[in-house]
């Protein structure tokens, strides 16, 4: 079955059952490099700059002008663009290339352009107006990137916790031992007052605290981007008016830390899951995807540190077709549509599954998750979907993340389910991108792992500078 966009013509040798028109990102840019190499390239520099002076650089060549395939060129681009900004993050963009090709992404990702959400979020959260630079490939800086090692304390009493759009999970943790694990169902992105993401905070806290002799230290992952133990922006609390925000939701966890009074770490649900992953699997590098309310990415790099990227992959794109599901946040065709109960919940009301109206995304989900377990033909289709997007997501993801373990996990996965999109994407791999393949492992955590590895994770977060005796 072949798909085509911009003059592009993509042949996927697996089609996901239940979306057929799905038009991979990795196909679509293998396409087009092939295009390159027969027509001539000219090349193209891309660079983000982060508000500690960091610079992330991409390289790439794409067809001049003046060579035709300008459509092509445009997408390809406007794409990389899109993903470099969610997985590396900056306040200002260097495109050094063809003017043509900058003056379009300086058009797009601005206040007024079709990326104007993107421009918005960038600027908030770097605390300054998103700029974009066109000049020439010469003239974008070199990479200059900063890393850290994050977690991986296992001394003392801890909890750990986890905060998702579904449902909140703790684990208290004595020596690394897990001795007491939960999920507790919540809706944050509705709810407006702080006081209500105050108290189901403390109350996961408290809960798994009551399971140790004392509290040593806490560590926490949510979803959003977190700065010092300060939110900056995220979804969990898109209801409370800007005002109460800052007021009362950016510093909630300095207030609970120092409430407590134990040493304290939060940070973005992704780099603890790429911490879950590093520590369960014992090597690097490591992505994790979970696949939860929405999609939690983290990286970890060769040295076993996290990056200063913003890794969110849930804002990046992966299918290319002009007519694709979009977020309803942001307005685009992006990775929350495909690896999350809201892609579960789409292909399955696409295949024409029926649910009570009002029951929500996590119900639906255990509804799926019974049907796999009693043999449904049509959900074991909806699974297949499932890991045919992540096998070609993977050999997208490998164009920009040096790779070499990927963990997937997160309430998707749970039970028989997981086993099918794991050995889809593996399929997928084997037969589209055997050199991916052949150097690129993807792995579920056991199953106890695959539902709150990430809280345990989390606990690992501070550092304890004395353990009482």
């Amino acid at each position: 079955m072949s798909l085509s966009v911009a003059g592009i013509e993509v042949d996927p040798a697996i089609i996901p059952p239940l979306d057929p028109s799905f038009l991979p990102a990795s196909l679509f840019n293998r396409e087009y490099h092939k295009l390159v190499s027969a027509v001539g390239s000219v090349p193209l520099r891309l660079a983000l700059e982060g508000s500690d002076g960091s610079i992330s650089e991409f390289r790439t060549s794409v067809v001049p002008p003046a060579a035709g395939h300008l459509q092509a060129t445009l997408l390809l681009i406007e794409r990389t663009v899109k993903f470099l900004l969610w997985q590396r993050g900056g306040w200002k963009l260097y495109v050094g290339g063809p003017a043509e090709v900058g003056e379009h992404i300086k058009s797009v990702y601005s206040p007024t352009g079709a990326r104007k959400f993107d421009f918005a979020f960038m600027s908030s959260v770097y605390e300054h107006p998103f700029e974009v630079l066109v000049t020439s490939a010469e003239a974008v800086p070199p990479s200059k990137e900063n890393t850290m090692p994050l977690g991986r304390h296992l001394d003392g009493c801890r909890v750990g916790f986890d905060l998702g759009a579904s449902d909140r999970k703790a684990s208290a943790v004595i020596n690394g031992e897990a001795v007491f694990s939960e999920e507790i169902v919540w809706d944050p992105r509705n709810a407006s007052d702080p006081d209500y993401h105050y108290q189901g905070v403390m109350d996961s806290i408290r809960r798994a605290a009551a399971h140790l002799p004392r509290l040593d230290a806490v560590g926490g992952s949510a979803a959003g981007v977190y700065i010092n133990n300060r939110a900056r922006v995220a979804s969990l609390y898109r209801a409370v008016p800007p005002k109460l925000f800052a007021e009362k939701i950016a510093p909630l966890f300095l207030r609970i830390r120092d409430e407590l009074g134990v040493p304290m770490e939060v940070v973005n649900d992704g780099e603890v899951t790429a911490l879950a992953g590093s520590m369960s699997l014992g090597g690097n590098p490591v992505l994790g995807l979970a696949l939860g309310s929405s999609l939690a990415s983290g990286y970890v790099n060769r040295d076993g540190n996290i990056t200063g990227w913003l890794n969110e992959l849930a804002f990046a794109p992966v299918d290319y077709r002009m007519n694709g599901p979009l977020d309803e946040w942001s307005g685009d065709c992006c990775g929350s549509q495909f690896f999350s109960q809201q892609a579960v919940n789409r292909v399955a009301v696409s295949a024409g599954m029926q649910f009570p109206e009002k029951l929500g995304l996590p119900e639906r989900l255990v509804l799926i998750q019974k049907k796999m377990e009693e043999g449904d033909a049509l959900v074991a289709k909806l699974y297949e979907t499932i890991g045919t997007y992540v096998g070609y997501g993977v050999a997208y993801y490998a164009d920009f993340y040096d790779l070499k373990h990927v963990l997937i996990l997160g309430r998707v996965t749970t039970g028989p389910g997981g086993e099918i999109i794991l050995n889809k994407s593996i399929e997928v791999l084997r037969k589209e991108f055997p050199e991916i393949a052949s150097t690129v492992s993807i792995a579920l955590p056991d199953e106890k792992s695959r539902r709150v590895g990430q809280s345990i994770a989390a606990a690992s977060l501070p550092a304890i500078k004395e353990i009482p005796r």
